[in-house]
């Protein structure tokens, strides 16, 4: 008896089975257990926005009138937001490589569900308490940093810099917000539809790179990310010293936009609704109707 080993990629018709088995093993984790793998993957997105945080504050640093350091952009915009994009790949590859609950990637359990393999209770159990975890690792990673004080390295652009990311984010129009969510988790779970080929780590790893940097350098809006983002920023406006407000030279009040209710209204809310169609409508049911529909007919 021989035993064929295939050492090649998994071609899509193959890749949408395991991405409805793999639906079919999250649909089915029990809840302390899903709860903190979200959590996991909440810190690991985390670590990514970290990344990109810092990468994202380099510069040169000049003298100010007033002595104070003032620190400007020493590469052009495109070549910042494609190393910001890079190193904030981290946090997926954290995800998929160690093992944790995404809401986002998880939107493709929908094909499992739409199989009829995991139930509509058991497909909204999971992404409720997949976001709940997420927001719990994403937050705590956020008051762990705070702590650290690393918003202060750089003379406080870090800092600055995390301030910049959230006012931008806040002060979305609403549709604005949508779509941005839209593509991004187009993109996400386009990275993680991707990994269902893979053989290897080093497989998953290089599926996971292009996608997820071209969503971050295009500045598309990723909700879990967001969790980070916007509430380190809103700890540095109510905590921060005021050395911290002389080195940057600005003041809490530069940054009114920020506040728990814009994050939540103005960003996380439409930018979720924007990730669940771009994920569910823009890749899971186009895959599932390509290559698991016709299988579910002729059954």
């Amino acid at each position: 008896m021989t035993t064929e080993i295939r050492i090649d990629a998994l071609l899509p018709a193959e890749m949408a089975k395991r991405a409805e088995y793999v639906g079919v093993r999250k649909a089915e984790t029990p809840v302390i257990t899903m709860l903190a793998l979200a959590v996991l993957a909440g810190a690991f997105i985390g670590l990514g926005a970290i990344f990109a945080t810092t990468i994202l504050s380099g510069g040169i640093t000049i003298s100010g009138v007033d002595g104070a350091a003032v620190y400007k952009t020493a590469l052009p915009y495109g070549v910042n937001r494609l190393l910001g994009g890079l190193v904030f790949c981290l946090g997926l590859i954290l995800v998929v490589v160690g093992g944790a609950e995404l809401f986002t990637g998880n939107n493709l359990i929908v094909m499992a569900w739409a199989s009829r393999k995991v139930t509509t209770a058991a497909l909204l159990r999971n992404w409720v308490i997949v976001y709940i975890g997420n927001f719990i690792g994403s937050i705590g990673t956020a008051v762990l940093v705070f702590l650290s004080a690393q918003y202060t390295f750089g003379g406080g652009a870090v800092g600055l810099t995390a301030l910049n990311i959230a006012k931008s984010k806040v002060e979305l129009g609403f549709v604005q917000a949508i779509a941005l969510g839209i593509l991004c988790n187009a993109l996400v779970c386009l990275a993680v539809w991707m990994t269902f080929s893979a053989r290897s780590t080093i497989d998953k790893i290089a599926a996971i790179i292009f996608p997820i940097t071209a969503f971050v350098a295009a500045g598309f809006e990723h909700s879990i990310a967001n969790m980070y983002f916007i509430p380190i920023a809103l700890f540095i406006k109510g905590y921060a010293p005021q050395s911290f407000w002389t080195a940057i030279g600005k003041t809490a009040s530069d940054f009114a936009s920020i506040t728990w209710r814009s994050f939540f209204i103005n960003n996380l809310f439409p930018v979720t609704i924007g990730n669940i169609i771009g994920g569910v409508v823009l890749v899971a049911a186009i895959y599932w109707m390509v290559f698991l529909r016709p299988e579910k007919l002729n059954s």
